[in-house]
């Protein structure tokens, strides 16, 4: 009798294994479910979103001659200077955007004891007559009160060229150091990839958005570089160390980099919303439509061409 109540013991499902079956069953374990056998359909999406992407910088440089819409800082332009207390900066702002919305505007402010008494006006992409008239219907402007100045864009252009070099490099130097550790041409290619579409992804957004490449920006866009690096090695030293057990090592790995990822959103959409300073609020615009970008490219993108080759291996 002990026995048979003992086998017919072993026998039923335990507390545990019913509530693991009803979590399956549950939407997120469809949706993980989704995710694990539909992963080369899911591919498709950073695909296409590179895609588009491609596109919209395409006709940019189409209409303008240039691939990626700089800033002033970059590109040179027009600097106007103006004596004045006019203090309502924030309402200059944005009657100067709104007026001239084609136009890559940076104002300035100077101030002596906390008191404004000048602001400075950089400007790109106007004609310096439309410029003075639009900023005379705000503030009075007489011949001893203003200057006019030109800014060349040899420096911006030199750095520019620069950065770019920087960027270059830096994809090198972190291909050789990941090969070095993996020693797996493929997580190398899938981790270079993955970081080049998550910056060319947000570069169209950025685009679409009408937002125009600063010093700030390029910067911005090297610390994307390190997060969806960071991402990518936690990728890589999982699957390629539990292939065996590779449903587990995903989800154990994107526990970890999606709450790396939701941080860093929250500490950059905070800082967004609490600074008034523009180049800030680029950069950590920048930021934040990078990171959302990030989770696309490397838990569906890098993820699935992983796979797509351990597959092909073990065949």
């Amino acid at each position: 009798m002990t026995r048979g109540s003992k086998g017919r013991r072993g026998n039923m499902p335990s507390k545990k294994s019913e509530q693991k079956e009803k979590k399956d069953n549950s939407t997120l374990g469809k949706i993980k479910e989704f995710y694990i056998k539909e992963y080369k359909k899911l591919f498709l999406i950073p695909i296409i979103l590179f895609l588009i992407s491609g596109i919209v910088l395409f006709s940019g440089y189409v209409q303008t001659g240039e691939f990626i819409k700089r800033d002033v800082s970059l590109k040179g332009g027009i600097s106007v200077t103006i004596n004045t207390d006019y203090s309502n900066i924030n309402e200059f702002e944005t009657y100067l955007f709104t007026s001239l919305p084609d136009a890559s505007l940076n104002i300035r402010t100077v101030e002596s004891r906390g008191t404004v008494t000048g602001i400075i006006i950089e400007a790109t992409d106007v004609e310096e007559s439309l410029l003075i008239e639009t900023i005379a219907q705000k503030i009075t402007l007489t011949k001893e009160n203003y200057s006019v100045e030109t800014m060349g864009s040899s420096l911006g252009e030199s750095f520019f060229k620069q950065m770019f070099i920087a960027v270059i490099l830096a994809f090198v130097a972190m291909g050789f150091v990941f090969q070095y550790y993996f020693k797996n041409r493929y997580a190398t290619f899938a981790a270079l990839f993955s970081a080049f579409m998550d910056i060319f992804i947000t570069l169209g957004i950025m685009d679409l958005l009408g937002l125009r490449l600063t010093a700030g920006g390029i910067a911005a866009y090297l610390m994307l570089i390190g997060y969806s690096i960071d991402t990518s090695i936690l990728i890589s030293t999982k699957l390629l160390k539990e292939k065996n057990e590779l449903r587990k090592a995903i989800f154990s790995a994107m526990k970890t980099g999606f709450t790396m990822s939701a941080a860093g959103i929250a500490a950059t959409g905070i800082s967004f919303l609490l600074t008034n300073n523009s180049t800030l609020k680029q950069i950590m615009l920048i930021l934040i439509v990078g990171l959302f970008m990030d989770l696309i490219t490397t838990w569906i993108g890098n993820v699935g061409f992983l796979r797509m080759q351990m597959e092909k291996a073990q065949k």
